[in-house]
């Protein structure tokens, strides 16, 4: 298990951009894990990533980055799975 804080630039690649499915199914692995998880967008404020409101209100669309932060363990792993919710074809 490797503990650890890592952030990631992610581009997201869903169709729908981080809204509705993939909102739910990205805080649904935020919510398990044991560590925090924020996302940041460009201009926008940083959001607690196990929050579907909070993801919902920045806004993301298609082909926008975002930063997302990981603290606790397996975080790198976490990111990977965070990561194909955002870029399901990457």
């Amino acid at each position: 298990m490797v503990v650890g804080n890592v952030e990631r630039v992610i581009t997201v690649a869903a169709a729908a951009g981080l809204h509705a499915r993939p909102a739910a199914e990205f805080v649904r692995l935020a919510s398990a894990h044991p560590g925090t998880v924020e996302v940041r967008a460009a201009g926008r404020a940083p959001v607690d990533g196990a929050s579907v409101l909070g993801l919902m209100t920045l806004d993301v669309h298609r082909g926008e980055s975002i930063v997302v932060a990981v603290d606790g363990p397996d975080a790198e792993a976490l990111l990977d799975r965070l990561e194909a919710i955002l870029d399901p074809e990457g």
